[in-house]
Parts: structure tokens; C-alpha cells; sequence
């Protein structure tokens, strides 16, 4: 799908560079994670007094349960919704492979530690998404496609088990556990940093909200992108 450029009303330009529908996505996505955590965190720790009172708040451990299998079947269908319509747009070539892992990401890497420690003048320059956006994407997909598995053998141990080794059942249970706790620090230290922190962006990144950049914004983050979408432009946009 072509990338969309709009001029504003000063004349300046801004890059569509998520559409409704992506940023309805997030929403959604937010919606579900934060719901899946106040009631599946208080499950895990239950004896604690915090998840005791949170439990109670939430109208007793029955409710929690109930609460976290309906927000995990949304997460679930949002998930099979997103990696549907994914596989198809690139199919059918109306979506570009922009997100998916590549031998220059692990280049950019090395390339990036190099600025950072003063060994190279220059940042690396990136395409639509550079590999600490990567990351979060494929640790999203990867990890959603584990709590969603072992969060049916769980829910259904029955249907389960009547297929493979009883194993599977405590082995989901761990692995529901710890991947959740994984996604909510990655979420809390690399996530949250990225989008609110990082100096690049401080104090907020709205463009997932608003969905879209500024060329110069554009051109700073992802000189490739730019590149490809101003062939003809100065290398720096005034």
C-alpha cells in the first residue's frame, strides 16, 4: 500500500505513516495487554497484598478469570485478524515486507554500538522501521503466538491432553507465566522508553496517535524512507 503524503495548510508536508486502521490496532492492543495484566498478574501473585486487594477490586479471583479469558479470546482474534491480513498484503504485494528481519539490521546494530562508544562519527540511517521497532514487532508476534497456545492448553487441558503428554499442560502454565512477565518489562523498559524518552522523541511520540511525521521528522529517523519517498529531494528537507 503507498505510503501517503499530505500538505498541510502552511504548505509543509506530513507522512501518513500509520493509517486509521493501524492505529485502531494499537488501541486495541493496549486495551487487551493492560486488561490481561490486572488480571492475570493477581493470579500469579496472589499472595501478595497487592493482588489481594486488586482481586477484590475486580469482584474476586472467579471474575478475574473470567475478565482475563475474554480479553485473552480479543487478543487472540485481534492477533489472527493482523497475521491474516499480513500474509495476504504480501501475497498480493500491497504490503511491503517492512518489518521483517534482515541481514542490514544486525549491520545497523554493530553500527549503532559504534556511535554510541564515539568509535564512528555518523548513526546508522534507517529504512520505515529500524531494528529496535523490529524487535518489538517480532517479540509481539512471537510472544502473543506463546501466551496465546499455552493460554488454550490451559484453558482446555482436557481436549489437551487427549492428544499430547500431560507435560504440555504444567509446560504451558510456566511458559504463560514467564512470557507474560517478559512482555511487561519489555514493554515498561524498551517500549515505554522508546516512545516517551528517548531524546529522539521526549517528551512523547505522538505518531501513533496522530499517525503521521513531519518530512523533517521523517528524514532525521528514516533518511532510507525519506529517501524512497523524495528521491529528488536535498538531503536534509528545510
Amino acid at each position: 500500500m503507498d505510503t501517503r503524503i499530505l500538505t498541510l495548510k502552511d504548505g509543509s508536508l506530513v507522512i501518513e505513516r500509520f493509517s486509521p486502521l493501524r492505529r485502531a490496532e494499537h488501541v486495541v492492543a493496549i486495551g487487551t495487554f493492560v486488561l490481561l495484566v490486572l488480571t492475570g498478574f493477581p493470579q500469579k501473585f496472589y499472595d501478595a497484598g497487592w493482588a489481594v486487594w486488586l482481586l477484590s477490586a475486580i469482584g474476586g479471583l472467579d471474575h478475574a478469570r473470567w475478565l482475563h479469558r475474554v480479553a485473552g479470546f480479543l487478543f487472540a482474534g485481534h492477533a489472527a485478524l493482523h497475521l491474516t491480513a499480513a500474509f495476504f498484503g504480501l501475497l498480493t504485494r500491497r504490503m511491503r515486507p517492512s518489518l521483517l528481519p534482515t541481514p542490514q539490521d544486525l549491520r545497523d546494530v554493530a553500527h549503532n554500538l559504534g556511535w554510541y562508544l564515539g568509535y564512528l562519527k555518523e548513526p546508522p540511517v534507517y529504512g520505515k522501521f529500524d531494528y529496535r521497532q523490529k524487535f518489538e514487532y517480532l517479540g509481539l508476534v512471537l510472544g502473543g503466538l506463546v501466551m496465546i497456545g499455552s493460554g488454550l492448553a490451559l484453558i482446555y487441558p482436557g481436549a489437551v491432553a487427549a492428544y499430547l503428554p500431560g507435560q504440555v499442560i504444567a509446560a504451558s502454565r510456566l511458559a504463560h507465566s514467564n512470557e507474560a512477565m517478559l512482555a511487561l518489562l519489555v514493554l515498561v523498559i524498551w517500549h515505554i522508553y522508546g516512545a516517551v524518552f528517548s531524546p529522539e522523541v521526549f517528551p512523547f511520540d505522538r505518531c501513533m496517535w496522530t499517525g503521521l511525521l513531519t518530512e523533517e521528522e521523517l528524514h532525521e529517523r528514516h533518511a532510507l524512507e525519506h529517501a524512497r519517498l523524495f528521491p529528488g529531494a536535498a538531503s536534509k528537507p528545510h
